[in-house]
């Protein structure tokens, strides 16, 4: 029977610990998730940059340790010297009440003063009998008031009234005696130690030296990564590398500089070469395509040579292409281009197609002067617009700037691109199944070329819907 009522409160005890156990998980699983987002918004805070940073780093230490030892010095020695002087002036003034009480007459009380002026530096006065005056409010900084209070209180044990904060130079000690107020005027270097002012000003004075060193010497070695970093990213979109850049700074960064420099020039190398290699192949596949057309010319006109001639003046737009994609920009240097004449010139170049196209530009970026590789550039819109011609009816091309960005976009009223096909379509030689590709000769080509000179300078190629319709790309490159 003791069993059987045992088996439920054991149930019980069962459920309360796992109800316990859940609540326990629930409570760690919000400490945790707060601590988190306290670290994200903390991190937030942090400064991002690697001057910044550094300087923290630097004066986190010297912050701590100035309150450390600060610390240590206002509880060590400043409070044990103030105590130590504050129980001296305490003992000379029960010392004077003393001498009052064992020799009254007022010709001891004159000699008495001459005493404590002469041999304690205290003055010393004796007032009618009477109330002290009421106590004023302890100073903000008391550490003074109640060393003095203490040993006031501990030597003299009688009522009393002090003021610290009345005169800056003195403290002034009333004692209430029998039949007299003793009213003593001591200067305050005499109750508490005066000198922690030199002591916080060297300490002061020392930190703002160590961290104009450190901001200059941070200042100088930060500066060489920033050229660094200028003169990647100048590199990066196709714009030449300052000439005053060489490898400054400390070892490190010596060294990531002139690494950097040996692979610019690895990489011009590699650009040269292959630029000279395609202009031989393409001089020598062009020669050999020149000989079939003359060979055609002297067939006739025939079915089979207009088939054959079809087949070859394919077969060029194919290689044109192909030699297009594999140059890329072919190591073009940029220059400061005026956007609205290279727009204007591929406009006038694109009358041939027989299709509308309308140029739209701001008034404040009719003169925009861009850094650009421009026969490059020219022909990444080309291909952009050739793309949009073979589709489309209508054509609208926009320039303007956004931010530090050079924004060309090309509207067309055609099919458009499926919204999963759009980064698809920049892969060489890919192709989908849609109204926009019927067109065999295309190689499929042109937006990866175009995609590529983007990158060159830095930028890239967006796809998107267009407002009339159709497609909408959009090469955005830093100005």
């Amino acid at each position: 029977m003791q069993l059987l009522r045992d088996i439920p409160a054991a149930d019980e005890r069962r459920r309360y610990g796992r109800r316990a156990w859940v609540h326990l998980r629930s409570w760690v699983g919000r400490v945790r998730s707060g601590t988190a987002d306290a670290a994200r918004r903390f991190a937030d805070l942090m400064p991002k940059g690697l001057y910044a940073r550094a300087l923290i780093i630097i004066i986190a230490p010297i912050v701590v340790l100035e309150g450390v030892i600060a610390f240590v010095f206002m509880e060590r020695h400043w409070q044990a010297v103030t105590r130590r002087l504050s129980e001296a002036t305490a003992r000379d003034v029960a010392a004077i009440i003393d001498l009052y009480q064992q020799h009254p007459g007022k010709e001891n009380h004159a000699r008495l003063i001459e005493l404590a002026r002469d041999r304690l530096a205290l003055s010393m006065q004796l007032l009618p009998p009477g109330d002290l005056p009421e106590t004023r409010p302890k100073p903000f900084f008391g550490l003074l008031d109640r060393a003095l209070s203490d040993e006031i209180r501990r030597n003299v044990n009688r009522p009393f009234w002090i003021d610290t904060v009345g005169q800056s130079r003195h403290v002034e000690i009333r004692v209430q005696l029998d039949d007299a107020i003793l009213r003593v005027i001591a200067t305050r270097t005499q109750t508490y130690a005066s000198n922690s002012h030199i002591f916080l000003l060297w300490m002061v004075g020392t930190s703002v030296i160590l961290l104009t060193v450190a901001i200059m010497f941070l200042r100088n070695q930060i500066r060489p990564i920033l050229r660094l970093a200028e003169a990647a990213d100048e590199f990066g979109k196709g714009r030449p590398v300052p000439e005053d850049f060489r490898p400054r700074g400390a070892r490190e960064v010596r060294q990531a500089a002139q690494a950097f420099l040996e692979m610019r020039d690895r990489i011009k190398t590699h650009v040269d070469q292959r630029t000279v290699m395609l202009a031989g192949v393409s001089h020598d596949l062009r020669t050999i395509l020149t000989r079939f057309k003359l060979e055609l010319a002297l067939l006739g006109d025939t079915p089979e040579a207009q088939s054959l001639r079809a087949d070859v003046n394919e077969m060029q737009h194919m290689l044109e292409d192909y030699l297009a994609f594999t140059k890329g920009d072919g190591g073009e240097e940029a220059r400061p281009t005026l956007v609205r004449a290279l727009l204007e010139e591929i406009l006038d170049e694109a009358v041939v197609y027989g299709t509308p196209i309308e140029l739209k530009m701001r008034k404040r970026s009719q003169n925009l002067v861009v850094p650009l590789k421009r026969n490059a550039f020219k022909r990444a819109i080309t291909n952009l617009v050739t793309n949009a011609v073979r589709y489309g009816d209508q054509i609208v091309i926009r320039a303007a700037t956004e931010g530090p960005w050079l924004r060309v976009e090309v509207d067309d009223d055609g099919p458009g691109i499926p919204a999963d096909e759009r980064d698809n379509v920049f892969k060489p030689f890919y192709r989908i199944d849609h109204a926009r590709n019927v067109d065999k000769s295309n190689t499929g080509l042109g937006l990866a070329i175009a995609r590529d000179i983007a990158k060159s300078h830095g930028g890239d190629i967006t796809l998107g819907q267009s407002s009339l319709g159709g497609l909408k790309a959009i090469i955005s490159v830093p100005l």
